[in-house]
Parts: C-alpha cells; structure tokens; sequence
C-alpha cells in the first residue's frame, strides 16, 4: 500500500501540493487527472522520492519513503533523462546496473512489443518512438508501485495503443500503477480509479465501477463535471 498522509511542499510562497491524504492499493490502476499546474508532477515526484515533502508522510508497505524504498518505486518522467548518443540496448544496460530489479529479459520483449530495435541510437528516435522507449525502460522494472507522468504526450494513435497494452501486460495484483495524462478517454480504457487534482488539492476519488453503476456517467463526464464547475465559479 502507498500512503500519502497530509503531504503538502511549498516553493518560497507557492503551494505545488497542499495537504493532500490518500491511500493507493495494490492490484489497481489509478488515473491522476487535472489541469496543467494542479500538483500531479509534484506529487510524483515526491512519492519517488525526488521532492521532499515540505510536510507530512508518504509511506509504502508501512515505511517511510526513503533512500531504502527507491529501489520499489519505478518513476517515469516527463523531461527527458537520456543522452543521445546511447543506443536502446545502451539504455537496457544503464537500468540494468543502476536498479536492482531491473529484468533485461523484459525489457528486451518490451522492446519487441513496441517495434522498435535495440541498435537505434536515441538521436534517431521519433516523439512516438521515444515515449515507448521510456515505457519499456520503467516498466522492465518489477517495482511494487509505478508512477507514469504523462506517458502518453505528443504520440499518434497507434502508438498510444501500443504503450498501453505494454503498461496492463505488466501491471498485475502485486503492484499500484499510477498514471498522469490529459488524455482522459485513453485511461478510462485501464485504469479503475480516478483521482482528481486541481489548485495543488485533491478534489475528487472515485472507483470507476461505482461512479458509472451510481452516477451512470463516464470519467470524462466526470472531468467536465469537476473543471467546468470550478472554471464558472473562477
């Protein structure tokens, strides 16, 4: 279980994220949705241990984030953290020494999946073409939780199925995956529960099984509902 208990982190006067508190279980998949500059990143990068909270907890299986629980969270970002000169099998290799739970072997079917080669050196590589890269390189990992910021920006339709389909290949009940994207129909399709940010808070957590059965609408439904209300009383 991940647990984010009243983590709230401030930049001099800005508030990025402000207290926010949930509990994410293993075996789900969550969509992180909001507006551009509603804390997702933030967030993230806190539970990855990048950011440190100005306050509060943020636990995993019941210890505090740490240089100890690094190696159990697999963080996808969206600024790119790769030289161009490497190759794709030079990337297999970088993740391979730096994470301890990083499987060559998956990351090889992963490439594979995605169509691309392990002798293509990233300079070579298209938005789309690199966006799988940094999907197979995070999701090699057998980490208990995955964070994906935005894996989905600036590629076409097709390859967007095809990270998809890579990212529920390996999400099982063992782990939380956790997954920011504008593209809110395309994680209706995986994920099972929405969380909604807005103004660095949390607004909204819904199991999308129940919103649908009880409100009879969808997570894009529900994302004009929250914004729109919010954009009217602005």
């Amino acid at each position: 279980m991940l647990e984010t208990n009243n983590i709230t982190k401030k930049y001099l006067t800005k508030v990025a994220v402000d207290d926010i508190s949930m509990k994410l279980e293993k075996g789900h998949i969550y969509a992180i949705l909001g507006p551009n500059g509603s804390g997702k990143t933030t967030w993230m990068k806190m539970v990855a241990g990048l950011v440190k909270p100005t306050t509060g907890l943020i636990k995993i299986d019941g210890k505090d984030i740490g240089v100890d629980t690094r190696n159990e969270i697999a963080y996808m970002p969206t600024e790119p953290f790769m030289y161009e000169w490497m190759t794709i099998k030079d990337i297999g290799k970088y993740y391979q020494d730096f994470f301890k739970d990083f499987s060559m072997e998956r990351y090889e079917n992963l490439i594979t999946d995605m169509d691309l080669n392990m002798t293509l050196k990233l300079k070579t590589l298209s938005s789309g073409m690199m966006a799988k890269l940094k999907i197979a390189a995070t999701m090699a990992r057998q980490a208990k939780v995955y964070l994906l910021d935005e894996p989905l920006n600036g590629i076409d339709l097709l390859a967007r199925d095809q990270v998809m389909k890579a990212i529920v290949t390996y999400a099982d009940e063992d782990n939380t995956l956790v997954i920011s994207s504008h593209l809110v129909e395309e994680l209706e399709m995986v994920a099972d529960t929405a969380v909604f940010f807005s103004k660095a808070k949390l607004v909204g957590f819904y199991d999308l099984d129940n919103m649908r059965m009880e409100e009879g609408i969808s997570v894009a439904d529900k994302y004009r509902e929250i914004y729109g209300k919010m954009s009217k009383e602005a």
